[in-house]
């Protein structure tokens, strides 16, 4: 970083396995997600929350500038694909679906952000996460096409 640049950005990076298959059960996931802390952390970002539910996952992070959100995407489900693979948690070839969504908060709404995330399993219990993720898109007013959203199979 430059003498005299000072950032602050906090980012949501949502995402889900391959064909949305729900994968990622409840035994597993702690593994997973410190295992993306990880790479998180390595690629100079602030790892704030990782969860998720067996089909999709959250990510909050304080984003370090020098990489891009697209680069750490890319990296974090590359790297914890590997991961996934060489631990065998499944039978098959685990892969991440394309795309993700990725959305920008302030100082202010880290807690609110957190706790959202933290509750991800009670959350669901009241709302699809085809649901959750439109709000998240309309909310945001981030335009976009339908072909080009997740595989919802609710």
């Amino acid at each position: 970083m430059k003498p005299g640049a000072f950032t602050q950005f906090y980012i949501q990076l949502v995402f889900s396995p391959k064909h949305r298959e729900r994968l990622m059960v409840e035994k597993i996931r702690p593994r997973i997600f410190e295992y993306m802390s990880g790479i998180i952390t390595n690629l100079g970002h602030k790892s704030i929350i990782i969860n998720g539910v067996a089909d999709h996952v959250h990510l909050f992070l304080g984003l370090n500038p020098k990489i891009s959100i697209s680069e750490t995407v890319k990296e974090v489900k590359r790297s914890s694909s590997i991961f996934i693979n060489r631990e065998k948690f499944f039978p098959g070839k685990f892969e991440w679906q394309e795309g993700y969504g990725g959305f920008s908060y302030g100082r202010s709404q880290i807690d609110r952000v957190f706790e959202y995330i933290k509750n991800q399993e009670r959350h669901h219990q009241k709302q699809t996460f085809k649901t959750e993720y439109m709000e998240f898109l309309n909310k945001n007013e981030i335009e976009f096409e339908e072909q080009y959203l997740f595989e919802f199979f609710e």
